[in-house]
């Protein structure tokens, strides 16, 4: 597995694999198969991992700590902190106050069994705190050792800088994907100029890219994607219908759709390191497997022509959700 890096320092494998299906919004999943999913990464070098700690409300920590315990010399480790749930996992808002960041940071060490967290990002931006306050809780947390790297998670280009003039910004975590291209323009241009890494979440979709699903049924009942604009209605058959054209290119390319989607998110720029998630040993395998990908310009074209800013159908959250995003 190729190495690259996030900011100017953190250097991690050039795709990594996001956990939170492992325990929650995804359908059913078994902690066995996750485990050794997490192991099987390890071996094929896939070291960065990313959790948070509303996935599963803790569990999802939990359980990747249990998967690394012997093993964490080998894997960088990043979490999430931000978005809060009660004990019932209802959503109770976002918080960035000084006090929350370090309270949050002391139970994922916690829950994780480590002593430091290599890349800590704020989950989503608190309108009601200034990010110089957060992030300035953030650095106090880098200087005691707990954390090595901080990031943010959908934020706006405005709050980047401000955050930055704080401390260094090492990752700027937000979903792109073929179907998900509103970072390109002035996000990744702040990013770039600022120096740092960029690491899309969602890079498959949600899973839609790698065609597997051909109708809402093929989902599981308690799957949170069943409520997605994206995948319900009209909305459904229209984003097919892009689908489709990426399975038929990938078919050309001898390589699967996923492979195709996640080579076009790598061949955006060196600076970018996707998660693709998975909770089976063959889905991680085959998307590890598309960093022999190579695509030329005549590829890219064709897939820009196929997946244009805009072109997938509703938004990617219901409104509520879509109302905590960039800022």
């Amino acid at each position: 597995m190729q190495t690259r890096k996030l900011g100017n320092e953190l250097t991690v494998s050039a795709m990594g694999l996001g956990c939170m299906g492992m325990s929650e919004f995804y359908g059913q999943a078994d902690e066995g198969d996750a485990i050794a999913t997490i192991h099987r990464a390890i071996e094929l070098g896939v070291n960065f991992l990313d959790t948070a700690d509303m996935y599963g409300v803790g569990d999802n920590e939990k359980l990747v700590g249990k998967a690394i315990a012997d093993r964490r010399d080998k894997v960088v480790l990043a979490t999430k902190f931000g978005n809060m749930r009660g004990d019932d996992g209802s959503f109770e808002g976002v918080n960035g106050r000084p006090d929350y960041v370090r309270s949050s940071c002391e139970a994922s060490l916690r829950r994780l069994g480590v002593d430091t967290i290599d890349l800590y990002y704020q989950h989503r931006v608190d309108p009601d705190t200034p990010i110089e306050d957060t992030v300035g809780a953030m650095a106090k947390l880098v200087e005691e050792g707990k954390v090595r790297y901080l990031g943010l998670s959908e934020a706006a280009p405005q709050t980047i800088r401000k955050a930055n003039a704080v401390h260094p910004i090492a990752a700027l975590q937000t979903e792109y994907s073929l179907w998900s291209r509103e970072p390109e323009g002035e996000l990744f241009d702040t990013v770039r100029e600022l120096g740092i890494g960029f690491v899309p979440y969602s890079p498959l979709g949600r899973g839609f890219l790698t065609g597997r699903f051909k109708n809402i049924d093929d989902l599981d009942q308690d799957d949170f994607r069943r409520h997605n604009p994206r995948f319900t209605g009209e909305n459904f058959d229209r984003n097919r219908e892009l689908v489709d054209a990426v399975t038929e290119m990938a078919s050309d390319k001898g390589c699967t759709p996923a492979q195709l989607a996640l080579a076009w998110v790598l061949a955006q720029g060196d600076d970018i390191v996707p998660i693709p998630g998975t909770k089976h040993q063959r889905y991680l395998e085959q998307n590890a497997a598309a960093i022999d990908v190579s695509l030329d310009q005549d590829d890219l074209d064709r897939l820009d022509a196929i997946a244009p800013r805009g072109a997938a159908a509703g938004d990617r959250y219901a409104e509520a959700q879509m109302e905590s995003l960039n800022l």
